[in-house]
């Protein structure tokens, strides 16, 4: 009886968990994929992956760093598979925004939409720089690159990612 009753904690378990989860899995993909297709796909199969495995007989632990693993490997098999469907912008600009928080969202999410739109070793030093913090000889030592070889792919990440962000549209601070 007692692996029976269990049985529907796992799937209620997950069911609760659901609203806070969502965005958490969802900003995950973002700020790894930036195609909203492939991001919104990703979430599915994760929140389906979840739903199996907590209807199993034996269930994991639901919570969230579980659920962040399950999006880990949902990830590594769509780079796997090598899937490059049509891009779309992670999200468009909302109406007018009314206060600095939604303009600091909104250059955020237009910042991403265009790192994912560059070469993956623009993108890659970028992140490890800026995202990860990283100081250059680090970035030097992850990427396998010599410093002054990782300090001209910086040079020419940052050229890229200026030439491909959208200045006029989206000014600097956004609101005056």
């Amino acid at each position: 009886m007692s692996a029976e009753s269990d049985r529907p904690d796992a799937p209620h378990a997950l069911l609760a968990l659901y609203d806070e989860a969502l965005p958490v899995i969802y900003g995950y993909f973002v700020r790894r994929c930036g195609d909203r297709g492939t991001c919104e796909d990703l979430t599915s199969e994760t929140f389906l992956a979840a739903m199996d495995a907590a209807r199993r007989k034996d269930p994991p632990p639901i919570g969230l760093p579980w659920l962040l693993g399950v999006a880990r490997h949902k990830l590594a098999d769509h780079y796997r598979r090598g899937m490059d469907r049509f891009t779309t912008p992670v999200a468009e600009p909302p109406e007018p925004p009314g206060d600095d928080h939604w303009d600091a969202e909104l250059d955020r999410i237009v910042a991403e939409s265009v790192l994912a739109r560059l070469s993956e070793p623009h993108r890659a030093v970028l992140a490890l720089r800026y995202l990860d913090d990283r100081s250059v000889p680090e970035c030097a030592d992850a990427l396998g690159r010599t410093v002054h070889a990782t300090e001209a792919l910086l040079v020419r990440a940052r050229r890229a990612f200026r030439a491909q962000y959208p200045e006029a549209q989206y000014p600097e601070g956004g609101t005056s």
